[in-house]
């Protein structure tokens, strides 16, 4: 396989033959290798840190695979208010994180003018910190109006690129095609645009990978992220394998290969696969972490799935020391996308 590797490093791309063989790779040292020597051409050692505030667990949508879908009954549910939002931030400010993402179910309940008002003011009290969010599908009216109170990147993973393989994982009230609308008005407003897709997730093939990787390189989104699918009690998944973290840190190497700039976390379900896991993504080329801002008393119901890690940004010491340890840095600072510009 050194060839292929060698032809994805030089060229950034492969055929999707070449592609599926990289997927399974055993040994993935070469493979590895390849990644982080492009993480380091770009970004050297630094891992990026951002705050994460999950800030409700409701959501409308029913997600054949997800902890907190609507149909979940046995779930205590919450929401934060705003006051409670702007702790989070100040505590994450203090503790030296200058990025905030703000993640929900698709919650209804908070209005346009509600999440506006909140955006502008972190960014009012916190005029050097980016602002993320992650909350799903919106109207472009919305994602205009977020945008326009300060909000500069958005999360919102396409899960999977094929339509057929979508609709076995969501219900028919929802459709890959309204996802990608989303998306791409995300792009043409003016986001940092990250995307992303499970690994493993039910009924995956790894045609339906190279479909992913294919829909990211149409995108070209300034963040990637992705994790093994992990199933959670109580949905329709809930006795289905877990996702290859073999397969997925594969992937991550291959992303670095294939998007170069593109900011990719090592994932939460990473780190609840394997004690090692958030060391792991890095090692294969990923250069963000998301340490938990979540208040503790809310912290471990924001179930996406079973055995969730929930990382608490307090322990951030042991964080550095940990990635120290392996040869990086952590950061503190926005750790804004680079693209080709900046270098040249």
């Amino acid at each position: 396989m050194k060839a292929t590797i060698d032809k994805l490093f030089r060229t950034g791309d492969a055929s999707n033959e070449e592609l599926k063989a990289l997927m399974d790779l055993c040994d993935n040292e070469g493979l590895k290798e390849a990644a982080v020597a492009r993480r380091k051409e770009h970004y050297g050692t630094a891992v990026y840190i951002r705050g994460l505030i999950e800030f409700s667990n409701h959501c409308r949508n029913n997600c054949f695979y997800c902890g907190i879908r609507a149909a979940q009954k046995d779930l205590r549910r919450y929401r934060l208010g705003k006051s409670e939002i702007l702790s989070c931030c100040n505590e994450g400010y203090k503790l030296g994180l200058r990025t905030f993402v703000l993640q929900s179910g698709e919650d209804n309940e908070y209005s346009d003018e509600a999440l506006c008002n909140i955006i502008y003011s972190i960014k009012s009290s916190h005029p050097d910190c980016a602002v993320a969010l992650s909350i799903g599908e919106k109207s472009r009216a919305s994602y205009q109006a977020y945008f326009n109170a300060g909000a500069e990147r958005y999360l919102l993973r396409h899960e999977t690129a094929s339509p057929r393989h979508y609709a076995r994982l969501h219900p028919t009230s929802m459709s890959i095609e309204n996802r990608k609308r989303c998306l791409w008005d995300l792009k043409d407003i003016g986001y940092q645009v990250g995307s992303g897709f499970m690994v493993g997730s039910p009924f995956q093939t790894l045609d339906d990978l190279v479909s992913d990787l294919r829909f990211l390189q149409e995108l070209q989104p300034d963040m990637i992220g992705i994790g093994p699918f992990i199933p959670a009690q109580g949905t329709p998944f809930a006795h289905m394998q877990a996702g290859s973290l073999a397969r997925t840190l594969n992937l991550i190497s291959m992303l670095r290969l294939m998007f170069p700039y593109s900011l990719i976390p090592s994932t939460t379900s990473l780190a609840s696969i394997s004690p090692q896991g958030r060391l792991l993504g890095l090692e294969a080329g990923a250069n963000v972490l998301m340490p938990n801002l979540s208040p503790a008393s809310v912290r471990t119901l924001y179930s996406l799935y079973d055995h969730k890690d929930a990382f608490s940004a307090s322990g951030l010491e042991i964080l550095k020391e940990e990635v120290s340890g392996i040869g990086y840095e952590v950061v503190a600072c926005r750790g804004d996308v680079k693209s080709q510009k900046d270098e040249n």
